[in-house]
């Protein structure tokens, strides 16, 4: 199927299907005697499994992790790591009277054109959100390296429709405001807000509909200088790898398409020495210039497309007879993937920092423990 596989030294390759026995990771790259804490790993898929509130989808899957290879003792082996999670709630019958029907904005056309037929069509196969639940596991171990360095990322909720929370949070709180993210089922920060987005998430539900809306993203002490420019820049590989989730349709670093709008005397960030270190007053290039990290705290925002699989009539094609038809679709379906989605932006966002820094030589490539002999 090809393009499977992100990375240069943290490099991962994911594998499975929807409606298959297992979906998985493979991480090369990590040296020996790393020590694994499986129920940080499982901490992580918890928050993004499904069933996990009244506004995402009843499907029911435990997502228990499970290592293959790679870890002995709790430790790595510095082989390749094999990650999976079993799915139990498939229920693959109402997919073969759709399997003639191209479902609106799915993949199903661009899929068959593709792969001839040939690819899994159940759950949308390959192409399906539960695929995220390997960039989880692997985010989950990446997160953990950074940690040792003090960097960390945090993304939330910023919109669900037109409910929007444009709050400026204190970041050097990021622990209190992840416990306080992880109090709203829809993980806005704002209370108010938060009960603003249920509503517009469970009227759309009652419509047979979906709505999308925007994540934003802060990574806090990243050293500067990471990244290289025109094809190696750092904005360059974070939007490659944010693009790989699954409905996932603009991306926007800092001030983004508001800069538009500004003169340059508005827009440029103008530096300053704050505690013997150079910073700028302000962030409206979103901690990157050039494609290169200036130390202040990446910031960039996710425009998230309404679920495509909807309850409602729909135009369609019937690709056996090639002729117009109508479909409604049935099934359990997120109304609005964002409040999941937060977790594998995150998720992304550190595997391709640390393959970043390590690939450029910022952060040595060793363990978090001790050598014992």
């Amino acid at each position: 199927m090809g393009g499977n596989t992100l990375g240069k030294i943290f490099k991962i390759t994911s594998f499975g299907e929807s409606h298959g026995d297992v979906i998985g990771i493979i991480i090369d790259g990590i040296p020996a005697g790393l020590e694994i804490k499986l129920e940080l790993i499982q901490k992580e898929l918890n928050k993004r499994k499904p069933g996990q509130s009244k506004i995402s989808t009843s499907r029911n899957e435990p997502d228990i992790v499970k290592i293959l290879s790679g870890v002995f003792k709790n430790k790595t082996t510095g082989a390749p790591i094999c990650l999976i999670i079993k799915n139990k709630d498939t229920k693959s019958s109402k997919y073969e009277k759709y399997k003639n029907l191209l479902r609106p904005s799915h993949v199903d056309y661009s899929a068959l054109k593709r792969y001839g037929g040939n690819s899994d069509y159940r759950g949308s196969g390959r192409f399906s959100g539960r695929i995220t639940a390997g960039i989880v596991m692997a985010g989950a171990i990446a997160k953990l390296i950074l940690k040792e360095f003090k960097i960390d990322i945090f993304a939330y909720t910023k919109s669900i429709g037109d409910i929007v929370d444009n709050q400026n949070y204190n970041l050097d709180t990021l622990y209190e405001i992840e416990k306080q993210r992880e109090m709203s089922i829809v993980r806005c920060l704002d209370a108010n807000k938060s009960k603003n987005m249920i509503e517009v998430i469970e009227n759309a539900k009652k419509e047979n509909d979906s709505v999308g809306g925007i994540i934003k993203c802060i990574v806090k002490n990243v050293p500067p200088g990471l990244g290289s420019p025109i094809f190696e820049g750092l904005e360059s590989n974070l939007s490659k790898a944010i693009f790989s989730i699954g409905s996932i349709k603009g991306i926007e670093f800092g001030a983004g398409f508001n800069s538009t709008k500004m003169k340059g005397s508005q827009h440029n960030d103008p530096w300053i020495i704050k505690k013997g270190k150079i910073e700028t007053v302000k962030n409206d290039s979103g901690g990157i210039i050039g494609g290169i990290s200036i130390g202040m705290p990446i910031e960039f925002q996710i425009a998230v497309k309404p679920t495509a699989s909807i309850g409602q009539e729909q135009k369609t094609v019937d690709i056996n007879k090639l002729e117009e038809s109508v479909l409604t679709l049935t099934g359990r379906h997120d109304p609005c993937i964002v409040p999941r989605a937060v977790i594998v932006v995150e998720a992304m966002t550190a595997i391709v920092i640390l393959d970043q820094l390590l690939y450029e030589g910022k952060i040595p490539l060793i363990i978090n423990s001790k050598e014992k002999n």
